[in-house]
């Protein structure tokens, strides 16, 4: 039992994972209750192809977020602590967005094919409505993950792994576009949101406020020896 108890205290910061909660919660509200009234369209989304192979790195997103959510978590609380309230800020601006502006697609095309990739869209596309698309929560999450691979400490001298997390989150972007759950609008919103959270998070930390800043003041090590 004093066993447990330790590794409870130790993890403790894994407890800051229920913000999420409130995340799924207010998907949920958005895919029951908003009706688009904005159709996201852009002449660009008629030049870029169907490819139902980038079903792929478009799933893959859920691996990307949830390894780096894990590895941070158990090798470096402050990178840690970054990432969460870096994508939840970012997600409940998003819902925010969905809320005030309810908005949706119309790019879907009909998969009539059987084969592993067609099946897997089909399967997305019945799980996932074509609404509340703007900003792109895939891809603002995507650049989440990013950023905080390529500042962290932890990957200073591993550039191999910089850049396999560069191309993981390119393909993830590109995904949302090429198996048309987004609009190149919605990739374009999502990106602009990353850079005003990167700004927010990793160049002007100080208008945090201070309970948060003391999160991103803890010692990697200090705090997981405990």
């Amino acid at each position: 039992m004093e066993t447990i108890k330790k590794l409870i205290y130790k993890y403790r910061h894994f407890g800051w994972l229920a913000l999420f909660g409130i995340t799924l919660a207010l998907y949920g509200y958005c895919e029951r209750n908003l009706v688009p009234k904005y159709i996201i369209e852009s002449v660009l989304d008629d030049y870029i192809p169907f490819i139902k192979e980038f079903i792929i790195p478009y799933l893959f997103w859920f691996i990307y977020m949830a390894a780096a959510i894990l590895y941070f978590g158990l090798k470096s609380v402050r990178d840690y602590y970054r990432l969460v309230f870096f994508m939840f800020t970012g997600m409940l601006v998003c819902y925010i967005i969905y809320i005030l502006f309810p908005n949706g697609l119309d790019l879907r095309p009909e998969v009539s094919g059987n084969d592993i990739f067609s099946r897997l869209v089909k399967f997305i596309h019945g799980m996932d409505t074509p609404t509340n698309v703007c900003p792109s929560i895939h891809v603002f999450n995507s650049i989440a993950v990013h950023l905080a691979v390529a500042k962290s400490s932890l990957f200073e001298n591993r550039k191999g792994l910089k850049t396999v997390s560069t191309i993981c989150m390119i393909l993830i972007c590109a995904s949302t576009v090429f198996v048309k759950q987004h609009s190149i609008i919605d990739l374009i919103w999502g990106v602009v949101l990353g850079i005003v959270c990167y700004i927010a998070f990793y160049r002007l930390s100080g208008w945090l406020p201070g309970w948060i800043q003391n999160f991103y003041r803890a010692q990697d090590t200090s705090v997981l020896e405990k």
